[in-house]
């Protein structure tokens, strides 16, 4: 079906009138990706002043069968924590706010941590909340430093499927075991420090 000249004249001129009108929307709107909201450091997340500050920690030569050589920030206040840095008798304790089994095994890490027997360090796992991690950590009694680890930095390092991870570090640095998955009871935990660490909870 043939269409007169003056109507596809005017489907022309419509076609070019939606076509400007579109390029100046779109110049309008930007053609950049909104940059993401920041997440703010985790020392700025509420009740992080609660925790015990992060140790300042002097650098020391590599160790044999050491932590990973990674910086991690704190999650409360205080420097820095390089784990390659750390000597023992130490239990390191790998967990985050959204893991069930983490909760379950809180208290035994919370009466340890008590006893004054042996340092502690908390390493929150893959975790995008800061805010919800510092709450876990004060609700639960974990009365030592903790570090961010949403990187997940160590995973390779210390073969991390996911938390919770518990492992032991002797006085030279290196890591003497590691225990994958919940911690089932205090005598487990307690038994665990004595036989790899050498100290009597």
């Amino acid at each position: 079906m043939n269409h007169p000249a003056g109507s596809r004249t005017t489907s022309r001129h419509r076609l070019l009138v939606w076509g400007v009108a579109l390029a100046v929307l779109l110049t309008a709107c930007g053609t950049e990706k909104p940059a993401a909201a920041p997440s703010g450091s985790p020392s700025s997340a509420a009740g992080a002043g609660k925790l015990p500050d992060c140790p300042s920690t002097p650098s020391k030569p590599p160790t044999t069968g050491a932590l990973p050589d990674v910086s991690l920030r704190c999650l409360g206040s205080g420097p820095d924590v390089r784990l390659a840095d750390l000597r023992g008798p130490l239990v390191i304790n790998v967990w985050a706010q959204w893991c069930g089994p983490c909760r379950d095994e809180a208290p035994y890490l919370a009466a340890l941590a008590k006893s004054g027997k042996i340092k502690m360090l908390g390493i929150d796992y893959d975790d995008p909340r800061p805010e919800l991690a510092v709450k876990f950590a004060t609700d639960e009694g974990l009365a030592y430093p903790h570090v961010v680890d949403q990187d997940k930095a160590i995973q390779r390092a210390l073969k991390v499927a996911g938390p919770p991870l518990t492992a032991f570090v002797d006085k030279d640095g290196a890591v003497a075991f590691v225990h994958r998955g919940v911690l089932t009871s205090p005598q487990q935990l307690n038994q665990l420090v004595k036989d790899k660490l050498g100290v009597t909870p």
